[in-house]
């Protein structure tokens, strides 16, 4: 068998067990609760989860979707985040390979697929994944300069702090425009956070994209729940971070395309 297909067999399975975890801090963490103390249970009838009962897609299939010892219903929440945090791991290492830059975008992937569940239910996202995720920036940005494409130590923290400044400092600003400008909130905390910790990572040029894509994402899922439910509010965090995605993959390209005069010739 061909080592580079064990390789991503592994890195498959090794995020389908990262997802298993992250399931555990999307439960959690809105509710301030520690993500390591009591183990795994059954969120209705508080019973230990068995190891066997505990393994990423298997177990979910093998039971049914449902608690062993209370027959209660497991959400499809938790095999969908499983196979999603395995396909997305999957997903990276094809395009990133070994290159050192893999490990620091799949913490930071992590970090986005909780934020995402965890806004979308709670209209919050956990300071566990924005400042520690800046936190996880700065460090990596240390250890791993490639991720700003440079190669010393102090210019990838450098950099990585003038993300952080830059991408929570935009979106702040708008947020404090808006707010002057509608008389109430417009942005909130966790989005601000958001985006330093995307700046973290991202740098500051990707962090700067992310802010003006993010809108277009967004836009149209909120004219939709402005209809069906009369508010104007919304989840912005996983719009950011498909414009964050976006603009990991395609930046340099859009950029590129705008800074060249390309955008007027269409």
């Amino acid at each position: 068998m061909d080592l580079n297909n064990v390789f991503g067999f592994f890195v498959f399975i090794m995020g389908t067990m990262v997802g298993s975890f992250l399931n555990v801090c999307i439960v959690r963490l809105p509710h301030e609760k520690s993500v390591v103390f009591p183990g795994s249970h059954c969120v209705s009838c508080k019973a230990p989860i068995a190891w066997y009962d505990n393994i990423p897609l298997v177990s979910w299939l093998v039971l049914g979707g449902r608690c062993r010892a209370c027959k209660a219903k497991i959400s499809f929440r938790y095999l969908f985040v499983e196979l999603l945090t395995g396909v997305v791991f999957f997903l990276f290492w094809t395009y990133y390979g070994m290159r050192p830059v893999l490990w620091p975008y799949l913490v930071m992937v992590s970090g986005f697929i909780v934020a995402t569940f965890v806004d979308f239910e709670h209209r919050i996202i956990p300071d566990e994944v924005s400042v520690g995720g800046m936190i996880a920036g700065l460090v990596f940005s240390l250890i791993v300069p490639q991720l700003h494409g440079v190669t010393s130590p102090f210019w990838g923290l450098g950099l990585s702090l003038l993300g952080i400044l830059v991408g929570g400092g935009i979106i702040y600003l708008m947020g404090m425009i808006g707010d002057f400008v509608f008389k109430k909130e417009t942005m909130g905390g966790g989005d601000v956070k958001l985006m330093a910790m995307i700046g973290a990572f991202m740098g500051w040029k990707l962090a700067l994209l992310t802010f003006f894509l993010a809108p277009f994402f967004g836009a149209v899922y909120g004219i939709v729940e402005k209809i069906r439910t009369k508010d104007s509010a919304i989840a912005y965090g996983p719009f950011i971070i498909l414009a964050a995605l976006a603009s990991l993959f395609w930046g340099d390209l859009i950029i590129n395309y705008v800074v060249t005069g390309g955008i007027y010739h269409l």
